[in-house]
């Protein structure tokens, strides 16, 4: 009986060991592909296209990957770099194109193995993220759908330790950038991300309230809210 409980025992932290050992090197080695492949917010397509082998191990890896949302900085992290790298591969299997939107079924319709799902973008991005974790609006400055309208994309992956700095921190980016955030006098003009998904911004009050929490120069609580076109162009490097 004493060496059954010791045989589970092994086998139970073995199984953790494995899991913990297949995520963080999931995270290095997408750390290394995002800062060898991603400057000023863009990627380099062209050069990933003609060296594809480190994107396509990365991939291969988050397939039998499985996180649980009880640890929600692993889960988050694991599905945030999973969202970007997968939407950098849809580009590439159909590179060069000039948007994300001249892909048929892009968002909702192409589906990727990814943590043991068959899934596709909009399922990380609206099951998996802002279903779990509906209070956390700042998944929108995070996950990088190819366009120039996003959020800027940055070269190194997010990580556990570091979520909640790398949250805030690319979310102060954006809403600091007088090109995301369109101000002239009292009128405002705010990225279509605001319009799509106004819920997530006015859940504890208006969308400037949201805003002014990561403006080092506040708005004015009572400007005109308006959005400007989302810009679809692809975000690869010049």
């Amino acid at each position: 009986m004493k060496n059954l409980f010791l045989t589970t025992l092994f086998l139970f932290v073995a199984i953790g060991a494995t899991k913990a050992q297949s995520t963080d090197t999931f995270f290095k080695e997408a750390d290394v592909f995002f800062k060898t492949y991603v400057s000023n917010g863009r990627v380099n397509y062209k050069a990933i296209a003609a060296s594809p082998d480190g994107l396509n191990n990365l991939l291969k890896q988050a397939e039998g990957i499985k996180v649980s949302e009880n640890n929600a900085a692993e889960f988050q992290s694991f599905w945030i770099n999973a969202y970007n790298l997968t939407v950098i591969k849809g580009i590439l299997v159909e590179y060069p194109v000039k948007s994300p939107l001249d892909i048929k079924g892009f968002f909702d319709k192409t589906t990727r193995d990814v943590g043991g799902k068959s899934i596709t973008l909009n399922d990380i991005e609206n099951k998996l993220l802002r279903a779990k974790f509906p209070q956390e609006a700042r998944f929108h400055f995070v996950l990088v759908c190819a366009g120039l309208g996003c959020p800027p994309i940055i070269n190194s992956a997010y990580t556990p330790g570091a979520l909640e700095k790398q949250l805030q921190k690319q979310t102060e980016i954006a809403l600091n950038n007088p090109n995301f955030i369109r101000v002239k006098g009292t009128k405002v003009q705010l990225s279509q991300i605001f319009e799509w998904y106004k819920g997530d911004f006015t859940q504890n009050g208006s969308e400037i309230d949201y805003i002014n929490k990561f403006r080092k120069e506040a708005l004015p609580k009572k400007s005109k809210v308006s959005y400007y076109a989302y810009d679809w162009t692809l975000n690869q490097t010049k």
